[in-house]
C-alpha cells in the first residue's frame, strides 16, 4: 500500500514534524485495498461500530487507559484543570476542561481566533463552492451545507482537524447570535487526510452539525462539526441566543473529528502562515484562541 507521509507545521515553533497516526495501519488497509471494501462499509458507514466504542470509552473499564494514552500522545495534564487520576472513565478524561490561563486569547472583536485546538488548512477565497483538502479530491459546501450553502458561495472556509491527543472542546472564534442550527445524520469515515485521499466526501457523507452565527463585524459565519470514525457523539451545549468569542460551543466524545468553519465572501482575512502552509498543502498546528482570522 502507498504510504505518503502526513507533514504538519507547529505554529509555536515553526517546525514541520511528521503526523504519527494511531491505528494508520488498519486505516490505510480500510481504505486502500480492494479486499477491505465490506469491512470499509462496516466501520465507516454504519454507525454500529462506533456506537459500541462510544459505550466501552464511556464505562469504568475504560479508565486504566488514561495513562496509557497521556504517555503514548505526549498529552500535558499541567494543562488540565484536574488530575488524570480523578476521572471515571476514559471519555471523561478525553472531554478534559483547560485551566483557562493555558489559552489565552484577545479581546479584540476584529480578531477571529481558531476554535479548537487542531491541525488548520485554510481556503480564503473559494472557487464557487468548492474547497479541496487532499490533492485531486474536491469537495463542496452545497454538498456539506444543503439549503444554506447559498450564502458562502466563493466565501473563505477553514478545516481544523482533531486527533486523539487534542483538547476536544470547542469554542466559538467570534461572538455573535446564534441564528440557526441544524443535525445531518452520516457515515462515520476517518477524518485523517489518509480516508480523503481514498475518496470519501467526508464532508458530505458524515454526520455533521451546523451552527449559524450573526456577528458585527464579519457577517455570518457557519461553524460545522463533522463526527468521524469512533466519535461517541458530537455534544453542543450552546444552540442559541448570544454568544461570546471563546465561549465553549460543545465538544466531541471519543475519537478523531473535525471542525470547518465558513465565512461569507469578502468577510474575513486569514492569517498569513495559515494561508502560506495552506497553499503548500501543509497543516499547521494550532491552539484554540491563537489568531486565526481577522475581519475585513
Amino acid at each position: 500500500m502507498q504510504r505518503d507521509p502526513i507533514f504538519v507545521v507547529d505554529r509555536d515553533t515553526g517546525k514541520t514534524f511528521e503526523e504519527a497516526v494511531l491505528g494508520e495501519k488498519w486505516i490505510r488497509w480500510a481504505y486502500q485495498n480492494a479486499s477491505a471494501r465490506p469491512v470499509e462499509k462496516l466501520l465507516f458507514r454504519s454507525s454500529l461500530i462506533s456506537r459500541l466504542m462510544g459505550a466501552w470509552f464511556s464505562s469504568r473499564f475504560s479508565k486504566g487507559k488514561i495513562g496509557t494514552v497521556i504517555d503514548q500522545l505526549s498529552i500535558d495534564m499541567d494543562e488540565a484543570t484536574a488530575p488524570a487520576d480523578s476521572y471515571s472513565c476514559f471519555n471523561d478524561f478525553f472531554v478534559r476542561r483547560l485551566k483557562p490561563e493555558s489559552r489565552p486569547f484577545s479581546d479584540d472583536p476584529n480578531e477571529i481566533v481558531s476554535p479548537a485546538d487542531g491541525r488548520v488548512l485554510v481556503f480564503p477565497e473559494l472557487a464557487e463552492d468548492i474547497f479541496i483538502p487532499v490533492k485531486d479530491h474536491p469537495m463542496s459546501i452545497r454538498t456539506m451545507l444543503p439549503g444554506i450553502a447559498g450564502r458562502f458561495i466563493g466565501g473563505a472556509l477553514a478545516i481544523v482537524r482533531l486527533c486523539p491527543a487534542d483538547y476536544h472542546r470547542y469554542h466559538f472564534p467570534a461572538g455573535g447570535r446564534i441564528t440557526g442550527a441544524q443535525d445531518i445524520a452520516g457515515a462515520l469515515h476517518s477524518v485523517n487526510p489518509i480516508a480523503l485521499g481514498a475518496g470519501p466526501d467526508v464532508f458530505g457523507e458524515n454526520k455533521r452539525s451546523w451552527t449559524l452565527v450573526e456577528t458585527e463585524t464579519a457577517g455570518t459565519y457557519c461553524f460545522v462539526e463533522v463526527g468521524a470514525f469512533g466519535v461517541g457523539s458530537i455534544v453542543n451545549t450552546r444552540t442559541a441566543g448570544d454568544v461570546q468569542k471563546m465561549d465553549e460551543k460543545g465538544y466531541f466524545k471519543f475519537g478523531g473529528s473535525t471542525v470547518v468553519v465558513v465565512f461569507e465572501p469578502g468577510k474575513v482575512r486569514f492569517a498569513d502562515d495559515l494561508v502560506a502552509n495552506s497553499a503548500k498543502g501543509r497543516e499547521t498546528l494550532v491552539k484554540v484562541g491563537q489568531p486565526f482570522a481577522t475581519a475585513l
